[in-house]
């Protein structure tokens, strides 16, 4: 019996050492995608940052999509809290996260209701547009399918980029946020967020029509989500958001779609052929904050936090089914 067990010793150690040396040289794994600062992308007139997340291996040829985040917030909140870079591992799509900055509103909020950061060619909005041409070509992305959305300030700031570039963008995803040129039409942002402007569906239509002058189209799909608990932006501004690109598409605004999704009031509105143009989720009894519902499902995504709201709908999940990025 020692014999044999002598005998077996060097053939166990020589199997632990080969397994060690196997470990031990294996190649490191690949470091999962983090957010990146990048510099240098233009003239920046707005004085935004911009970060991006890329993941690992992505191939040319794939969508983009521009997240704004809302007041007191910053890219990377947004970015984990939305769901959105969850989303782009899973689905293979490259993400823009624009940050503002303190020196340009002390809130951190985009100036979607300043005149100088609206227009096409001005200040942020053209910050923005700059961070979209930086990114088509550092990842060789599809130009074709670039999406813009946002929370709130964001919100507002992604009806800004929608009307003043809409040659750049596919659909935009506006959640709680405000139609373009509210704070003008209401001579005020606050009563614009706390009470809505009043104009009409043309009215509305042709401040979009204004800020591309002698653009024809395509004009891009909207998608708008809304709490019906909101105090901070009240939900009026989602109905002037559909006066406003249903004019623009040319769709009336009668909805072709009446549904529920995940409980909630959905409506589809269509253009006169027949694609969806404008769609709305009426979250019932949600206040001001991007819908979120936490959980590994397939249709879930977002992580519950201040103005990241757990009811059971994430809203880049039904963002990203409408633009068929997954």
């Amino acid at each position: 019996m020692t014999q044999t067990r002598a005998a077996l010793r060097p053939t166990v150690l020589t199997a632990l050492l080969a397994a060690l040396l196997s470990v031990l040289l294996a190649p490191a794994p690949a470091s999962a995608a983090s957010l990146q600062e990048v510099t240098g992308f233009g003239s920046n007139p707005g004085a935004l940052k911009m970060y991006r997340y890329v993941p690992d291996g992505l191939p040319a040829g794939r969508p983009v999509v521009v997240a704004l985040h809302g007041c007191t917030q910053n890219a990377a909140g947004y970015a984990s809290g939305s769901g959105w870079t969850t989303l782009a591992d899973r689905w293979g799509f490259s993400v823009v996260l624009p940050q503002q900055q303190s020196g340009n509103n002390l809130s951190q909020c985009f100036n979607w209701f300043e005149s100088a950061d609206t227009k096409r060619g001005q200040g942020e909005a053209a910050s923005v547009a700059q961070m979209v041409d930086r990114q088509l070509a550092d990842v060789s992305g599809d130009p074709s399918r670039v999406y813009v959305t946002g929370l709130s300030a964001g919100g507002g700031m992604t009806a800004v980029m929608m009307a003043a570039y809409p040659e750049k963008f596919a659909a935009g995803g506006i959640v709680a946020g405000l139609p373009y040129g509210c704070a003008q039409a209401a001579g005020s942002p606050y009563v614009c967020m706390y009470v809505g402007a009043t104009q009409t569906p043309a009215q509305w239509g042709d401040r979009v029509r204004a800020a591309r002058p002698g653009y024809t189209g395509p004009w891009p799909a909207l998608s708008v989500f809304q709490g019906t608990a909101d105090y901070t932006v009240k939900p009026a501004n989602m109905n002037a958001l559909v006066d406003q690109w249903t004019d623009v598409h040319g769709a009336d605004r009668t909805a072709d779609v009446s549904d529920t999704v995940s409980g909630y009031p959905h409506r589809v509105y269509r253009g006169p052929s027949g694609n969806a143009v404008v769609e709305t989720y009426s979250i019932t009894g949600m206040g001001h904050g991007q819908p979120v519902d936490p959980g590994t499902g397939d249709a879930q995504c977002g992580a519950a936090g201040a103005y990241f709201l757990d009811v059971n709908l994430c809203a880049a999940y039904r963002l990203g089914k409408a633009w068929q990025l997954g």
